[in-house]
């Protein structure tokens, strides 16, 4: 697959400036293909003696280009249609290309994904463009920079509804009723990757905004009309609407486009996608049973943070794939502000903490880690940059940037960075000149330490005491890695917490400037020592802390551990300090499930509880020592137990754990209590057995050998959905023998399904972290296909959209085989087989978790011989 580079861009940039693009598209050609025609008008720089005449490209993967035309002079598709792109010679100063080809539908999420609903045969539509896969279905200059106008012309059946990123035009019948037309006006000046299609047979709910100065946004909320009943439109558009109300109020602005689409569509590889005025979002978000409000606030997160995306990326572009963090980085931040500001998740900053910047802190800790302003070489570099350095990272600097500048002055920068670059492009330099214009500070020295340098640091607290138990000396060291070497400038907290009749208050803080690799804080001298010393209190910078021995001791002694703590941010940040500590080989797994297991109940945010849970997950399958699994396992699964009975009736912290409970059970008693739930032969006070916990409790048993494919068929016919579909092909992988699993991996990375039963399918068998705590036996059937692994990764890597073998290459690596032969098969493979570089990312980022996951299981195994300080309630 052609793979665009930076230096192609930059030359096709400088040469060409787009007028306008027209775009006819017929979905009425049959199931496999449709017909596409392009007009594009774009002008060359042909200088004042261009001899001979310049030349370049244009993009397109077709299945079959039926006519090229330049400038009225018809070209041989056979001649200059080679590798997806047309090869364009002869320019003048006024160009037009008029291309009509055939292109393939897919079911990978890339391009225009058609999907049939198999409860009633309905077929829907959506198109996913980013960063290269428009040419999937028009011909483009596909590169960000080379903006303009779009006229959408779709064919149809009669009864659907189109979706673009202009308003819906009435459709115009064909003369037999069979079909429709839908002529869509001019879009404003759009990149080729956030123009979108959408149409099928949705159903749609309307509704309007009405901003402080009048402006009227029509607004849509659309899905399936399978999943019609479950589509809470009412509290979509709620979110919306406060979101609209908060964004145009900081950005000074009205709303950038005519209308404004949020549509859920199924088989979706993402979370959603900002396509101008027409956001995309997957299905998942459409709940067809109880979740918890945790679930229902990441959803709000996702809305919230695509409808920043209007301003940051949709008005504003930047100028090359280097610069994605000015929008994804911006959007995140605004999202979080937004829930803060407008939403019943007034603490979204915790949460935040607690798990997106988490996942920031592992991916910056990996061999392949990156700056948050990262150069993309080509698309595939590129790629690979959409990842948690780039959202949370970036945010987490953001929000670090607006305490030193100010808000008002954070945000009068930003409305001068709209007004300045409004349906053009930018790049970083663009950005900090607007806020530098609008502080009056100079960001060249924090834009170098926090955009153009990777890595995190690691911060501890250093400290002598009396014996009366006063600080006598106190410093904050600042670590980095040798390969990342730069220490940072932090502006923190030092809180220090001592236990009175609630638990663990706050008795003290200090904001102290750090610089260099230690710094001292004269103003603690005379102190009396705390019983937890928290650095980073308040969460105000990005660093990994260090809990003490004293502070780590107060807590591994007590009965409550981390629960101690009154408040929910010093929690989230002591929760987060001793996983990473798991994780860097300094606290034995066993300890921090017990931290977990007596400190979890303090929590009420479902959010927290259900991230405690995954690590308590990847614990058990990667961190423990390899002999205490089965018993730890049944630790936790006692725990998940218990509290199905003691945790508040019908709540979301109840659902949790019963599904904590589902992935990790394995005792016989356990299993025959999941079955006796799922049968209705026995009941929990509050807790409803629907259709997704019915799957959960299902694949707990086909993971142990008490169900098969008969259990399974007969759970689809009761869901006969995309998702039931998807879950019973995972449940089928799930189940404990080799003639599965090998079937499995023969669907997931040669067959044809679709990309939603790809990735169930290897999450059922290869991956089944999501699923449960992996056995023994699972492990001896994914040894048996770590040679096919290495064998089969290089091909698929060339021959399957990015998406298709990012899913494949990261889903199947033997990274749940915690062994030395993993690594050593793994470096045999990066010195034989020279990957190409994203590819070769993903093998060492798997590499690196496996022997992270060595050095935690040899710490927990040596923990065993002296455990920590008793006391702690399971």
């Amino acid at each position: 697959m052609s793979k665009l580079t930076y230096e192609e861009a930059a030359v096709r940039g400088a040469l060409l400036r787009v007028t306008s693009y027209e775009i006819d598209l017929d979905l009425t050609r049959g199931a496999d293909t449709f017909r596409s025609t392009t007009l594009i008008r774009f002008t060359a720089d042909t200088g004042a003696d261009a001899d001979p005449a310049p030349v370049t490209f244009a993009d397109l993967l077709a299945e079959r280009v039926h006519e090229i035309t330049l400038n009225g002079r018809p070209l041989d598709p056979d001649a200059v249609y080679r590798d997806e792109r047309l090869a364009l010679d002869g320019l003048a100063a006024e160009n037009e290309l008029r291309v009509v080809a055939d292109c393939a539908y897919t079911n990978t999420g890339a391009g225009l994904h058609r999907s049939v609903d198999p409860v009633d045969g309905r077929v829907y539509l959506f198109t996913h463009f980013e960063v290269q896969e428009a040419r999937r279905v028009f011909t483009t200059f596909e590169q960000p920079d080379l903006k303009a106008p779009f006229t959408f012309t779709v064919t149809a059946p009669a009864g659907w509804t189109v979706f673009s990123a202009s308003p819906t035009p009435a459709p115009e019948p064909s003369a037999d009723g069979a079909h429709a037309v839908w002529r869509f006006a001019p879009t404003p000046p759009l990149p080729t990757y956030l123009t979108s299609i959408a149409a099928g047979e949705y159903h749609v709910v309307g509704d309007t905004y009405t901003s402080a100065s009048g402006q009227e946004v029509p607004l849509r909320v659309a899905a399936r009309a399978s999943v019609a009943e479950h589509l809470d439109a009412a509290e979509i558009f709620e979110i919306t609407k406060r979101g609209l109300d908060y964004y145009l109020d900081v950005f000074g602005s009205d709303f950038p486009f005519a209308k404004y689409d949020q549509i859920f569509v199924p088989e979706y590889n993402l979370s959603a996608m900002e396509n101008a005025a027409t956001v995309i979002l997957r299905e998942t978000f459409v709940f067809r049973s109880k979740v918890t409000d945790a679930v229902r606030h990441r959803r709000a997160a996702t809305i919230l943070h695509e409808l920043a995306h209007m301003w940051f990326g949709d008005l504003v572009t930047m100028r090359w794939w280097d610069d994605i963090w000015l929008k994804e980085t911006f959007a995140t931040y605004m999202s979080v502000r937004a829930q803060v500001a407008t939403t019943r998740w007034s603490d979204s900053w915790t949460g935040f903490a607690n798990a997106d910047k988490a996942n920031a802190y592992r991916q910056d800790q990996l061999p392949s880690t990156h700056p948050v302003y990262s150069p993309a070489g080509d698309i595939e570099q590129a790629l690979e940059n959409f990842d948690h350095i780039t959202y949370y990272k970036g945010a987490s600097a953001i929000k670090q940037l607006v305490t030193w500048v100010g808000d008002e002055q954070f945000f009068e920068g930003m409305r001068k960075y709209f007004a300045a670059h409004a349906w053009g492009n930018s790049t970083l330099a663009d950005l900090l000149g607007a806020l530098e214009q609008a502080s009056g500070r100079d960001l060249g020295a924090w834009s170098r330490e926090w955009l153009s340098q990777a890595g995190v640091n690691t911060l501890r607290p250093q400290y002598t005491v009396d014996a009366d138990g006063a600080f006598t000396s106190f410093a904050v060291l600042q670590e980095a890695t040798e390969e990342h070497p730069t220490l940072r400038s932090h502006r923190l907290a030092v809180g220090l917490y001592s236990r009175g009749e609630r638990g663990l208050e706050r008795v003290g803080r200090v904001e102290v400037d750090v610089t260099g690799a230690r710094t001292e804080v004269p103003e603690l001298i005379g102190t009396r020592r705390p019983d937890v010393v928290l650095l980073n209190d308040d969460d105000l910078t990005y660093a990994l802390i260090r809990l003490d021995e004293h502070s780590l001791g107060a807590l591994l002694g007590s009965a409550a551990g981390i629960g101690d703590f009154t408040e929910g941010l010093p929690r989230a940040l002591s929760w987060a300090a001793a996983w990473d500590m798991v994780r860097a080989g300094e606290l034995a797994a066993r300890d921090y499930i017990r931290l977990v297991l007596a400190g979890v109940d303090s929590e009420s945010d479902t959010e927290v509880v259900q991230s405690l849970h995954a690590s308590l997950l990847t614990a058990l399958d990667q961190y423990v020592a390899p002999e205490a699994r089965t018993r730890l396992t049944d630790t936790v699964a006692e725990a998940a137990r218990r509290r199905l009975s003691t945790s508040p009736p019908g709540s979301d912290v109840q659902l949790s754990w019963a599904l904590l409970f589902a992935r990790v059970a394995q005792r016989p008693e356990d299993l025959a209590l999941i079955a006796d739930l799922r049968a209705g032969e026995a009941t929990v006070e509050g807790l409803a057995v629907d259709v997704e916990l019915r799957w959960a409790l299902l694949a707990a048993l086909v993971r142990a050998g008490q169900a098969g494919p008969a259990e399974i068929e007969a759970e689809r016919e009761l869901d006969g959905t995309t998702t039931g579909a998807e879950n019973a092909a995972g449940a089928l992988a799930a189940m404990p023998d080799a003639r599965a699993t090998a079937e499995a991996w023969e669907a997931a990375v040669h067959g044809t399904v679709s990309n939603g039963t790809q990735r169930a399918l290897i999450g059922g068998t290869f991956s089944p972290i999501g699923l449960g705590v992996v056995q023994s036996g699972r492990r001896d059937l994914l040894r048996e296909h770590t040679e096919r692994y290495f064998a089969e990764i290089g091909e698929v890597w060339a021959g399957r959209s990015a998406e298709v073998a990012r899913t494949v290459v990261v889903g199947l690596y033997p990274r749940l085989l915690v062994e030395q032969e993993t690594v050593d098969r793994t470096d045999a493979y990066l010195a034989e087989a020279a990957p190409a570089p994203a590819l070769r990312r993903l093998l060492i980022e798997g590499r690196d978790e496996v022997i992270r996951s060595l050095r935690a299981q040899r710490v927990d195994a040596a923990a065993a011989a002296a455990p920590a300080a008793q006391g702690m309630a399971a």
